[in-house]
């Protein structure tokens, strides 16, 4: 249903991708997104339709994030590169268009912005009523719903006045009969509302009834769970920043660790909770880098515009590239073969580091077995070629845990001439 619903806003997107851009024509005229009256034609041209419906569709198309728009040049966004094989895209795309409902149609006239706010503000109870009735609800008593709706937002503003210990009646908020009286005001902002979610193909409204749409009734689940998983922190890292929730996960187990990360994403923006974790990623902590991968990877596909840029950082690397391989398919297993023997290398030493400084012992001499070398002599050599910061740390760290007299020497010999440029 999804890919139905914005099938029209994919067929404009690929359009702009191929005809416009830097270097080709300029999508916009007024610097605002809007699609410009030659390009409009153009695409109608092209496409065999007619202007406004181009104009519809690229406005769709924007809003689920299939096209984004830098200055005068349009390129194509993260969900329309993934259209094809990843059904999550296409379902987080539907569900950014019915975020952005209030968006689609024209609010109507004369009203106030504060009415219209309030509104939107009340909707999401709205949504959630239909939800549960799990069928068509008469219009007239979603008003109602609105309307008491309306009175607790006004009421928790302290904006309803009315005689202690008597009910809040609809007309204390605005005397019965006026222009301004919720019921009054309210109800065509209902069916602004109510328009406005038909349009996204969230719900049908007919014979004065509304009734969420399959994908309507899935995205208010989304978002019902979302809250439940945000208000329900395992550990209690909600509100920390990045780092600090990642040090709160440290001692999880993997599955408990994931259920934070999803709670601690559930409360914030996709974009600035990958740029958090990726700034955590930069420290001098490799335990955290290790960790904000880990916290990308529940992310999934919003992150990897993001990952894919700092493939160039040496400290981030190989990290990067391993989510990316994991990403477009590769088995976990088999993701580490993406990586050069240098790569790999100085991934070992990285890990190495975070076990030694928040592990115990016999987790890094464990740790050896993972090495790509076949041998020790062959992984000391490497090592200290590969110019982790970490390197001697790490080879001191190892040999004092090392049982094996011979080989804990070696280590030794092999940390004092990466410390002394041997």
């Amino acid at each position: 249903m999804a890919r139905t619903g914005l099938a029209g806003a994919v067929r404009v997107a690929r359009w702009a991708d191929n005809a416009l851009g830097p270097g080709r024509d300029a999508a916009t005229a007024d610097g605002k997104a809007t699609l410009s009256a030659a390009s409009a034609e153009r695409a109608a041209a092209d496409l065999g339709l007619a202007p406004d419906q181009v104009r519809a569709d690229w406005d769709t198309a924007r809003l689920a994030g299939l096209v984004e728009v830098h200055g005068d040049s349009a390129r194509p966004g993260w969900r329309l590169r993934a259209w094809d094989r990843d059904d999550s895209a296409v379902l987080r795309g539907w569900v950014a268009l019915f975020d952005a409902w209030s968006l689609a149609l024209p609010e109507p006239e004369g009203h106030e912005p504060a009415a219209v706010a309030e509104a939107v503000s009340a909707m999401p109870q709205v949504l959630s009523f239909l939800q549960l009735s799990a069928g068509p609800v008469p219009v007239e008593q979603l008003l109602d719903l609105l309307q008491q709706r309306v009175i607790e937002l006004r009421t928790e503003r302290c904006e309803v006045t009315y005689e202690p210990g008597a009910e809040p009646p609809v007309e204390a908020a605005e005397p019965a009969g006026s222009p301004d009286a919720p019921a009054a005001s309210l109800a065509p902002l209902l069916d602004w509302a109510l328009e406005a979610l038909a349009s996204v193909g969230a719900l049908t409204c007919d014979a004065g009834q509304a009734t969420l749409t399959p994908l309507g009734s899935w995205a208010v689940w989304v978002k019902l769970e979302q809250i439940c998983v945000a208000a329900q922190s395992p550990a209690g890292n909600i509100e920390q920043s990045a780092e600090d929730m990642l040090r709160g996960c440290a001692q999880l187990r993997p599955n408990a660790a994931r259920a934070e990360y999803r709670a601690w994403l559930a409360a914030r923006t996709v974009g600035s909770a990958v740029s958090e974790l990726i700034d955590a990623a930069r420290g001098e902590d490799a335990l955290l880098r290790g960790l904000a991968f880990e916290a990308l990877r529940v992310v999934g596909a919003p992150a990897e515009p993001d990952v894919r840029a700092v493939v160039d950082e040496p400290t981030l690397r190989p990290y990067a590239l391993l989510w990316l391989a994991e990403h477009d398919g590769l088995d976990p297993e088999d993701a580490h073969e993406v990586l050069t023997r240098e790569e790999a290398t100085w991934l070992w030493v990285d890990t190495a580091a975070a076990v030694a400084d928040h592990g115990e012992a016999p987790m890094l001499v464990r740790h050896l077995e993972s090495a790509v070398q076949p041998t020790v002599p062959r992984l000391l050599d490497e090592v200290r070629a590969v110019g982790h910061p970490r390197t001697v740390q790490v080879l001191v760290a190892l040999a004092a845990a090392h049982p094996d007299p011979a080989l804990a020497k070696a280590v030794r010999r092999a940390a004092f001439q990466v410390h002394t440029g041997g």
